[in-house]
């Protein structure tokens, strides 16, 4: 399954409180459940102003539809084509 990083502009991202990324989250994973089993949220990373979400998904257009279905932004969306780490230098 492709894997894709998806940039989200939100300003004060960073501050949302506990139970904001709690609400967020419960939203993504019902748009998911929607959606279908081909779509997994992996994980995200939140910045002072952004959000950095890692999908697994069958193509962009689901991503962007979770996106838009959730009303979260989806500013830039970009397919993994490979994944290195320290042992890559090994």
């Amino acid at each position: 399954m492709p894997k894709y990083i998806i940039e989200r502009e939100i300003p004060g991202a960073g501050n949302l409180s506990a139970a904001d990324l709690q609400a967020i989250s419960q939203k993504s994973c019902a748009v998911i459940r929607d959606l279908g089993p081909t779509l997994q949220w992996v994980q995200s990373f939140v910045t002072d102003n952004k959000v950095y979400c890692v999908y697994l998904a069958p193509n962009e257009e689901m991503v962007r539809e979770h996106a838009r279905q959730g009303g979260f932004p989806a500013n830039a969306v970009a397919r993994v084509r490979t994944v290195i780490d320290p042992t890559t230098a090994e």
